[in-house]
């Protein structure tokens, strides 16, 4: 398939820019691909279209403040990206400025920081803070919101920007699908009997990236760090042995458990994917798949295609556009099963 495949308009009016006053008060689209059945919902009404022994697989992966911005040696201005933190307070980075910076360059940063270009590999800048790296996010970085939201980063995206079990830092883009679930959505689940586990994936601001060829088969994904715990893999094997559905909630949860059982088996494993699901991918673990209205052209909207048909993605799509869905990270959801 081509890129073009996937193209639909979008009204830019339908960007969210900001989230809802309440997670779950978003709109929620259901979909069934055995009935070919579309119905509209509030997202508080999922556990109404769950039964008993589902299990959602959540990615409780935390974003930190990943965007900041310095001065080189020059005087000229600099603005970073975090995209993986590594050890020894060091970062890979998407760096923006009017001219390269080269290797050994330092940075001048608020509060007296600084940083080194170490190399540069690839797209990424191998970058050094001299310091302790979460200090300095936590004192200048700013919550790294996607290109789409055309607004500087506020207070509120300090909390909505972040799913209410976030738990192990490392995202710098936040696993959108998660921001929906409050605590009365996560208590009417367990008092429905739907069960809930969790998995890891640091996104990267790759997942933002486009298409720059027309063929998919020549697409190269980003890769990320993600992981699956035994007794993940355990809650999995329980939940079809008592008949019930693993839905993942989110493409990234959906990408860890697929990468996790790449063999046909999924295993305790950490690893680093650069899974790309498209139409024709053969799913292994997932039976349904909570997830947002995602951009044209993307590979979000490829996973989409794979799990429900292409056909019926695009069409579900302007359904969502015919009824003013709210789209990408702090709009809408869809249920599809």
């Amino acid at each position: 398939m081509n890129k073009q495949d996937f193209y639909f308009d979008l009204p830019p009016e339908l960007i969210a820019q900001y989230p809802l006053a309440k997670r779950s008060d978003s709109r929620l689209l259901s979909y069934n691909r055995q009935t070919g059945q579309h119905t509209h919902h509030q997202f508080k009404a999922l556990p109404e279209l769950l039964e008993p022994n589902d299990l959602l697989v959540m990615n409780n992966s935390k974003v930190i403040r990943a965007r900041f911005y310095g001065t080189k040696e020059t005087g000229g201005h600099i603005e970073f990206l975090v995209e993986r933190l590594l050890q020894d307070n060091c970062f890979l980075a998407h760096i923006k400025a009017s001219k390269t910076p080269r290797a050994g360059m330092m940075i001048y940063l608020d509060n007296d920081w600084q940083i080194q270009i170490i190399n540069k590999i690839d797209d990424l800048y191998h970058c050094e803070v001299k310091g302790d790296i979460e200090t300095m996010l936590q004192e200048i970085g700013h919550m790294p919101l996607p290109p789409y939201i055309t607004r500087q980063d506020e207070h509120l995206d300090e909390d909505r920007y972040q799913t209410v079990y976030a738990l192990h830092k490392g995202s710098v883009a936040a696993p959108t699908a998660g921001l929906h679930f409050d605590d009365y959505v996560l208590t009417q689940l367990k008092e429905k009997g739907v069960n809930i586990a969790y998995s890891t994936l640091h996104v990267g601001a790759g997942t933002f990236r486009p298409l720059r060829c027309e063929n998919l088969l020549d697409h190269k994904m980003h890769r990320e760090q993600c992981s699956v715990s035994e007794a993940l893999c355990e809650a999995v094997a329980n939940t079809k042995a008592n008949g019930g559905r693993v839905i993942a909630v989110g493409t990234t949860a959906m990408r860890t458990l697929e990468s996790a059982a790449a063999d046909g088996v999924l295993k305790p494993c950490e690893l680093d994917t650069d899974i790309f699901i498209y139409p024709s991918y053969q799913f292994k673990v997932c039976d349904g798949l909570i997830t947002n209205f995602h951009l044209p052209e993307s590979t979000l909207l490829m996973l989409v295609s794979a799990f429900i048909g292409h056909s019926q993605a695009m069409a579900l799509y302007q359904e969502a556009i015919n009824k003013h869905y709210r789209f990408f990270s702090y709009g809408d959801v869809s249920l599809l099963l």
